[in-house]
């Protein structure tokens, strides 16, 4: 087979497009090769969800299913997986989908471009939660529908279609039959411009023979740098399909987290350990980013207003790098450089990420600032741990984004909290130490002086929140709909 060919299953046949350049979008191979001009480009970063499509990846003897974007997800990677687009769910009768009858029921179309990408998240919604008896209430929507934007502001219909598909004659995917297409898919060429190594073994060797082959998980940031900046990548190294790294393991006092595990399974497995993470992890962005990007990749990216350092940093994160003359941990923090530099040498890459568990007396809030409360970048991130016993921060831990070149730990503000009395003189002092220990900069997010002064703020806000207030947070706000 073609080093350039990518296979995957769509409408019941194994489609194969040869020749296809390592840098190329699914967005353009659906749009531009096979004429699925449904799926629309919006705005070509993963931010509206126009080009939402539904990926489906075996798991045993079922499927698992995930919207994506298509704009900023490389074309080779849904290789041995099936692909549905807005023009694949209909009946072969012409009847439509649930997610497709439920809008037109509900009148959630309006100017009609956003509406094919909102049909396959809901479609992604269907087969994830209706197909398995699961009812789809107002808030999984809205939690769900995070990365589709509607221009026409038209969300009250679109999430009353959301709740209504349950309601309406069933429609199952033949998953045996898809099952059985997915099978005949050859794995992944080991060579050539695009490589997709399937073990820990062969990514390392191949890393050491390909250093500057640019490496991608699940392209939701190199992706904007071939959609935005235009950039050309000769040759491309994904680390999504190794096996050893889509693991999430569970061990007495931490949890590895693979380089390859989703964003989406990597916060569900430290939800499951801290449950006051949810509200954050639903703000890391759209679900479907989140269904496509990585822990791994966001941790070597090293974005300063990359979400996951600061609490990964907060909760006393280790990376853990490897190549093939071995590996090495250290904290998270310690990774970074500079402004996405790293202490990474040409032939290693993040293996995983490893977290302790919570301990006894753990205080712990996550804090996302942004101009749009969800699928939006941080101005500034804030997550804060302390030990506190016996009324006496015993150890306090503080990892800050969107203020350095790098995710930061507050290392003058932990000096400042520990060994002291947990009291509101306290989390003042630590106020002052957040806003004078960086020097942020200006930009369109934010000024340098408002980072500072909501570093400060939110400390109080978390002394406030340790103290049992609950109403200085949208997590608290509920609004009642009118009958």
């Amino acid at each position: 087979m073609n080093v350039k060919t990518i296979q995957f299953v769509r409408r019941g046949e194994v489609v194969s497009l040869d020749n296809v350049p390592p840098d190329r979008t699914l967005l353009e191979v659906l749009r531009e090769d096979l004429s699925c001009t449904g799926t629309k480009e919006g705005c070509g970063e993963g931010d509206c969800g126009a080009c939402t499509v539904v990926l489906g990846e075996a798991e045993g003897s079922s499927i698992k299913y995930r919207a994506i974007n298509s704009c900023i997800r490389m074309a080779h990677s849904v290789h041995g997986l099936a692909v549905w687009t807005v023009e694949d769910i209909a009946q072969t009768d012409g009847a439509l989908h649930p997610a497709q009858q439920a809008m037109v029921d509900c009148h959630g179309s309006q100017c009609g471009f956003c509406t094919p990408g909102f049909v396959m998240s809901l479609f992604g919604m269907y087969q994830n939660h209706t197909c398995k008896g699961q009812p789809i209430g107002r808030e999984l929507a809205q939690e769900e529908l995070s990365g589709n934007l509607c221009r026409c502001t038209g969300y009250r219909p679109i999430l009353d279609a959301a709740t209504r598909m349950g309601s309406l004659p069933p429609q199952k995917v033949d998953e045996k039959a898809v099952l059985k297409q997915l099978k005949q898919i050859a794995a992944p060429a080991g060579e050539g411009e695009y490589l997709s190594p399937i073990s820990l073994k062969g990514l390392l060797a191949a890393r050491a023979a390909n250093p500057k082959a640019q490496i991608v998980a699940g392209c939701t940031d190199v992706g904007l740098w071939v959609t935005k900046m235009h950039m050309q990548f000769p040759q491309i190294l994904d680390v999504t399909k190794v096996a050893e790294l889509r693991k999430v393991e569970k061990y007495p006092h931490h949890i590895a987290i693979g380089a390859a595990v989703t964003l989406t399974d990597a916060y569900a497995a430290l939800v499951a350990d801290r449950p006051q993470l949810k509200t954050f992890s639903n703000r890391f962005a759209g679900l479907p980013v989140r269904n496509s990007g990585t822990l791994g990749g966001n941790v070597a990216n090293g974005s300063p207003i990359g979400d996951s350092m600061p609490l990964l940093i907060a909760l006393g994160a280790n990376v853990v790098l490897m190549s093939v003359r071995g590996h090495r941990e250290m904290p998270l923090e310690k990774l970074y450089l500079g402004y996405r530099k790293n202490v990474m040498a040409p032939d290693e890459v993040v293996a995983w990420i490893k977290v302790p568990k919570p301990v006894k007396n753990e205080q712990l809030r996550a804090y996302k600032i942004s101009k749009r409360y969800d699928d939006d970048i941080s101005a500034v991130c804030l997550v804060v741990n302390l030990q506190v016993e016996a009324g006496t921060v015993r150890k306090a831990s503080i990892g800050v984004g969107g203020v350095a070149a790098t995710p930061v730990r507050a290392t003058q503000a932990e000096a400042a909290l520990t060994g002291q009395p947990w009291t509101v003189r306290a989390a003042k002092v630590a106020a002052g130490a957040l806003r004078t220990e960086f020097q942020p900069i200006s930009d369109m997010r934010a000024s340098a002086a408002y980072r500072s002064e909501v570093l400060g703020n939110l400390m109080q806000r978390f002394w406030l929140e340790s103290q049992g207030v609950t109403q200085i947070n949208l997590e608290s706000f509920r609004l009642e709909e009118a009958a």
